[in-house]
């Protein structure tokens, strides 16, 4: 199984799975092949957004095509949630089960769990997501 990126003629990007080369190409020429943003069917492929380097070890060669990197989109999503979530630090999961029992008002928090909090969250049906916050350089 081969994984291409593709773009339609509109600009859209996408991913499609085939056999191999020719199952593509056999695909896009019987229009069988469909954006899923606007549907179009006139498609390409393009090279992939995320490139793998070789047995030379190379350096990676920087992006031109205008997209962003994903440690860009992780240092976009920590900026939104520093900005819209009020962090109550080791306090999540009691402010969690206030929230969640009605005894505080509804709002956005972050903060740090452990192992046991997460079991305590999950038993009394709190939603709740992991969001991992790595080492990013400045």
């Amino acid at each position: 199984m081969i994984i291409y990126d593709l773009r339609c003629d509109h600009g859209h990007k996408f991913e499609g799975w085939f056999q191999d080369r020719q199952a593509f190409e056999t695909q896009r020429s019987g229009k069988l092949i469909t954006c899923p943003v606007c549907g179009g069917m006139e498609t390409e492929i393009v090279p992939p957004s995320v490139m793998q380097l070789g047995k030379d070890k190379g350096p990676a060669k920087k992006r031109t095509d205008g997209e962003v990197s994903p440690l860009k989109y992780l240092e976009q999503l920590h900026r939104q949630i520093d900005k819209y979530f009020d962090d109550v630090g080791e306090q999540f999961t009691e402010v969690a089960l206030r929230i969640h029992r009605g005894e505080e008002d509804r709002r956005n928090i972050r903060g740090v769990t452990t192992a046991r909090d997460e079991e305590v969250l999950r038993e009394e049906g709190v939603p709740f997501v992991k969001i991992p916050v790595p080492k990013l350089d400045s």
